[in-house]
């Protein structure tokens, strides 16, 4: 099993998660997240002065599924995600060791 976390600009969430529906997936965690990497953050006005703002708010999308799913999720979501610019973020693959589905017990890939 694989967990797939792709942090991605917050305008394009409706359009990954009815790509990701599309093939299949329905099971996701979506959180609201802030960071920093290339691109550098922006300027603003706030009450006539300047505020830099550092952080950038972000989407996070946490996908658990069997192996054989990831490439396709991946193809989804870039697909969907990029734009071309700085800022359209990244995917993370991690391996999962066990699922246990708490309502029923249910564990590995019946758990998902």
């Amino acid at each position: 099993m694989k967990k797939v976390e792709a942090i991605v600009r917050s305008e394009k969430l409706d359009e990954i998660k009815d790509a990701l529906l599309k093939i299949g997936i329905k099971g996701l965690t979506i959180s609201q997240v802030v960071g920093a990497g290339n691109q550098k953050g922006h300027k603003e006005y706030y009450r006539g002065a300047v505020v830099e703002i550092k952080l950038l708010s972000k989407i996070k999308i946490e996908i658990v599924t069997e192996d054989n799913r990831v490439e396709d999720i991946i193809k989804s979501i870039l697909a969907t995600a990029k734009t071309g610019e700085i800022g359209d973020g990244k995917i993370f693959i991690y391996n999962i060791e066990n699922v246990v589905r708490i309502r029923t017990g249910e564990q590995g890939d019946n758990a998902i």
